[in-house]
């Protein structure tokens, strides 16, 4: 970390001739508790060791100029000039919007920022970027705006000027990450308690797929809608339901026959899912790894089998981790699915193993040559 922030304030101080402040936003893991954010459900996510750093100041001008080190880019703008896109600039004209409504009144900004989350590697770079300038704007303008209220911002930054409906969970963890702790994050309340991790016990790798299949965002859709017409029914059955997180899987089999088979399904999954992240954090609270390992595979095959958003990369990359138990606790696919990571729990001093039978594995199936991120648990967004 201190290599490149000295870089980066190396670049600011050669662009804009001042000494820069600097904040950190860490990118994001999510170990279990996948796809039930939007159910109201429980999930555990972490924010690791692989950041963005930036270097940045107040200007005393009306204009923000930013330089992405890493694209050698430069975006500027005023408050007149804020619209949505897919680049870079559009995610912070969307925080400076977000401030904006809130009616705060803001200076312009220099910046540079750099990092080391890998691009499509499934860390929510695009979390990092909106919530670590978020939280210097907080900082710099006086807001006194709450880690939830620039949660909230920078969620609002994606959905309306990036276009990407995300949930709050990748922008939470993002801004609250402790330091070797997982976050239970309630999705309905957004309240969080922290869950010791054994670092000591196991290692954290990623195995990127190097693969993003195109289906991914519409059948994110029809994942979403299946639980909303679950829902639309269930409501009527069952009093006080909200949403799945109010339904338990004993309810849903009793109603199975009112709800089409897809649908049931898919709502099967999200119950599940929610009761075993739950259990999952009792797993660890009790230091039961091998537990919590266990319900990381019962999660992918849930994902792969019932949600149905594997593919056969992910599958492959889960099966061979399954069958190395004396290397590997437990592994799932991590996010949207049809590509992008598997999250791994390595036993101690079985890393390089795993890594070289992963590797010999999957190009001989697929051709392809995966990549490996190793990760830490890491503290949240912070000033430095």
């Amino acid at each position: 970390m201190v290599d490149l922030s000295q870089k980066i304030s190396d670049e600011f101080r050669s662009r804009f001739s001042r000494d820069p402040k600097l904040v950190v936003a860490p990118g994001r893991i999510n170990l279990i508790g996948e796809h039930v954010d939007y159910n109201d459900g429980f999930v555990m996510p972490a924010a690791v060791d692989k950041f963005l750093a930036f270097a940045i100041l107040p200007n005393g001008t009306n204009r923000f100029n930013c330089y992405a080190s890493d694209f050698q880019e430069t975006v500027s703008f005023g408050m007149t000039d804020l619209h949505a896109g897919h680049h870079w600039g559009n995610y912070l004209m969307g925080v400076i919007e977000g401030f904006r409504q809130k009616g705060f009144a803001l200076g312009g900004i220099d910046c540079v920022f750099g990092g080391t989350i890998p691009p499509g590697g499934g860390m929510s770079s695009s979390a990092a970027l909106c919530c670590g300038f978020a939280f210097a704007v907080n900082h710099f303008f006086k807001c006194n705006l709450s880690r939830l209220e620039l949660a909230q911002i920078a969620q609002f930054s994606e959905h309306n000027f990036a276009g990407v409906k995300c949930g709050l969970m990748d922008q939470y963890a993002v801004l609250f990450g402790e330091e070797d702790s997982l976050l239970l994050l309630d999705c309905r309340s957004m309240k969080h308690v922290p869950v010791p991790f054994p670092s000591a016990k196991c290692s954290i790798i990623l195995v990127d797929t190097k693969v993003k299949h195109t289906l991914a965002s519409s059948a994110y859709n029809k994942r979403r809608a299946s639980c909303e017409e679950g829902v639309a029914v269930l409501k009527k059955l069952i009093p006080g339901t909200v949403s799945l997180r109010d339904v338990s899987a004993e309810q849903l089999l009793k109603h199975k026959d009112k709800l089409s088979a897809e649908v049931f399904i898919r709502c099967q999954y999200v119950t599940e899912e929610i009761a075993r992240t739950q259990e999952a954090a009792q797993a660890l609270n009790k230091g039961d790894l091998e537990t919590f390992g266990s319900l990381m595979f019962l999660c992918h095959e849930g994902l792969s089998v019932k949600f149905e958003v594997s593919c056969p990369e992910l599958d492959l990359l889960v099966d061979l981790a399954k069958q190395k138990p004396k290397q590997v606790i437990g592994s799932r696919l991590m996010g949207g699915g049809f590509g992008g990571c598997t999250v791994n729990l390595i036993r101690p001093g079985e890393e390089e193993a795993f890594e070289t039978l992963i590797s010999t594995e999957y190009f001989a199936t697929f051709r392809i040559t995966p990549e490996f991120y190793p990760v830490k648990l890491s503290q949240g967004t912070h000033l430095i």
